[in-house]
């Protein structure tokens, strides 16, 4: 019942910011923990970031550490990543996650992560 569209993506040069954007249909928006993922071309899908319930805790990967920062506005049952001094390397399609119910903390794992969204394109030109 519940949909998760992402938005915001694009073309960016270099050191410039980008945000993205999670929507979710869902009515109990606020009882799930989010994330965000990344897959480039010829790669595996990997872990960017990741939000509590309520926002309290966020967790990230190393390589967007003091870029990135994900937060989510619950009235809005909406996730953000802003992204800041954006690199060529952060090139790929960028997939929200809603956790499962059932995993009580907060988790870089794929596999606890039970609904996606279709994914945005961002593209860093050098």
């Amino acid at each position: 019942q519940v949909q998760l569209v992402e938005s915001g993506g694009g073309l960016v040069q270099a050191g410039g910011s980008l945000r993205l954007s999670c929507a979710a249909s869902g009515r109990t928006f606020s009882s799930y923990g989010m994330g965000w993922f990344r897959q480039a071309p010829g790669k595996e899908r990997e872990f960017v970031a990741a939000i509590s319930r309520n926002g309290g805790t966020t967790t990230y990967a190393d390589p967007v550490k003091g870029r990135f920062t994900i937060s989510r506005d619950n009235a809005k049952n909406t996730m953000y990543l802003q992204m800041n001094s954006l690199k060529s390397e952060d090139t790929a399609v960028y997939y929200c996650a809603r956790r499962a119910l059932t995993v009580d903390y907060i988790t870089s794992r794929g596999s606890s992560y039970d609904y996606w969204g279709q994914g945005t394109q961002v593209t860093v030109s050098p």
